[in-house]
């Protein structure tokens, strides 16, 4: 059957494609650009044919989504930043026969999510950005995951993850990555300080709480971080909530996953924002194993005080 062959937290940061124009930013962000070219290449090399990104800059109210389309073209310009992202053309291969099994599998668990195939829905360039360094070629089809989940839990989009892996090993033939697209802490510089924090994080509390997960990640220390994960998604002001991260580790198999992180690019801040590329080895987890580490440990994150913690950014 299906092989899940990569996964990876990636930055986005649109001043990656301000880095590739004329002007102050120009080539600043050439670190990360390379980090996906290098993400790129090995999933080539794994021979991976389609890419799922979760995505922190598709926002949804109700339900799980995936832009299940069978092909994406347009001209981006952000609405968040028109000045750094515009008119950055596009065009991309979806993958609805996926998409559609994702999404039954997901249901299945309990997790109410639609696949939207004959849709007008655009991409967010949480999935354009990568995808304009990753797949300039249309190698790779693509599916986009809402990952700004406003009034979901971060256990639900851990159990999302897993559904999907599940779904991929049981129901797929194919080779997918899976990536979620966001920052660690995401504390954009104060309106009129934005120039002066370019290339500044936005406190040394955030940047020593950051460095703190990555060193996690680089030991394999996932219980105490899954463990963390609500409290660090509130005070660090993660990207969707860290939603994506959630949706990652389900995949990966939650706390009872083994790996331990490869740095591709090392951290680094943006306008006050804390990111980084990370590919995680995929391991084999027996379903019983998951199962029981779901049973046990996501029961923390349904709590009322790890609720309020995962929803406290929101303020």
């Amino acid at each position: 059957m299906g092989q899940v062959s990569l996964a990876a937290k990636i930055t986005h940061v649109p001043s990656m494609y301000l880095s590739e124009l004329d002007g102050p930013q120009k080539g600043t962000r050439q670190a990360a650009i390379d980090g996906h070219h290098e993400i790129d290449r090995r999933c080539r090399d794994l021979g991976v044919d389609t890419i799922v990104v979760f995505d922190t800059h598709w926002l949804v109210n109700s339900a799980y989504h995936l832009n299940n389309a069978l092909h994406f073209q347009g001209n981006y310009t952000s609405n968040e930043l028109p000045h750094f992202i515009s008119n950055m053309p596009y065009e991309y291969d979806g993958n609805p026969a996926l998409g559609h099994i994702l999404a039954k599998a997901c249901n299945d668990a309990g997790i109410g999510t639609l696949a939207h195939e004959h849709t007008s829905l655009a991409l967010e360039y949480g999935t354009l950005v990568p995808m304009r360094y990753m797949n300039a070629d249309r190698h790779y089809k693509v599916i986009s995951v809402s990952a700004l989940c406003m009034v979901h839990s971060l256990a639900e989009s851990a159990k999302l993850g897993w559904a999907m892996r599940r779904a991929v090993e049981q129901h797929y033939d194919g080779k997918v990555a899976f990536f979620a697209s966001g920052s660690l802490s995401h504390r954009f510089a104060q309106n009129g300080l934005a120039p002066e924090y370019a290339n500044k994080i936005w406190s040394p509390f955030l940047e020593q709480l950051d460095h703190g997960v990555v060193e996690l990640w680089q030991q394999g220390d996932w219980k105490t971080f899954c463990a963390m994960l609500p409290e660090y998604a509130a005070k660090g002001h993660g990207e969707g909530f860290m939603h994506d991260t959630a949706m990652l580790l389900g995949v990966l198999g939650w706390d009872q996953y083994q790996g331990k992180a490869e740095v591709i690019t090392p951290y680094f801040p943006s306008s006050g924002t804390g990111q980084i590329n990370v590919v995680f080895p995929v391991m084999p987890v027996s379903n019983a194993e998951a199962q029981a580490s779901y049973a046990l440990n996501l029961s923390s994150l349904n709590d009322p005080a790890a609720k309020y913690a995962a929803g406290a950014s929101r303020l």
